[in-house]
């Protein structure tokens, strides 16, 4: 089972370790996430999660306000949205179903606000296994679309279309 925590600025090493993992940049690409900066802020329109099974830290998730994030990484969004950043950073966790209990629990913890419409993801458009796994959840494909450097393929998970 996965527990969820808050990311605070003790996971700094573990999120450098991660990012440089061949895994991880070949899901997320190798943009600068600032972690050293992120991790202390705390911003009403974001939670940073570390997901942990027996109190071990496994992998991270973000969910954000697209519209209101300050970056503005998804343009201007309507309200009602969030978007999800997921990943497992222990290779041995991969393949084992905890990617999908992640993004469930993710899933579950935006449409607990009952003003969430959708959820957007942006995998790369070249990670077809990425793209699989959230088709079956249930997202839909919106466009191909490039942030900064990386060729990304835009879903969405509508409320009406989330079977828990």
């Amino acid at each position: 089972m996965i527990h969820l925590r808050p990311a605070t600025p003790h996971d700094l090493d573990l999120l450098r370790r991660w990012d440089a993992a061949p895994h991880i940049i070949a899901s997320k690409g190798t943009e600068d996430w600032g972690w050293e900066r992120e991790l202390v802020r705390r911003p009403d329109w974001r939670e940073q999660l570390i997901a942990e099974v027996e109190e071990s830290p496994i992998g991270f998730i973000q969910i954000i306000d697209p519209g209101r994030e300050d970056s503005h990484y998804w343009g201007d969004c309507p309200t009602g949205l969030r978007a999800i950043d997921i990943w497992i950073g222990e290779e041995a966790y991969l393949g084992q179903g905890f990617g999908t209990e992640m993004m469930r629990l993710a899933i579950d913890r935006c449409f607990s606000d009952p003003s969430v419409d959708g959820i957007l993801i942006d995998p790369m458009a070249s990670n077809a296994r990425a793209r699989r796994f959230y088709e079956r959840l249930g997202f839909r494909f919106v466009e191909n679309r490039s942030f900064g450097h990386d060729d990304c393929a835009v879903y969405r998970l509508d409320r009406g279309n989330w079977q828990p």
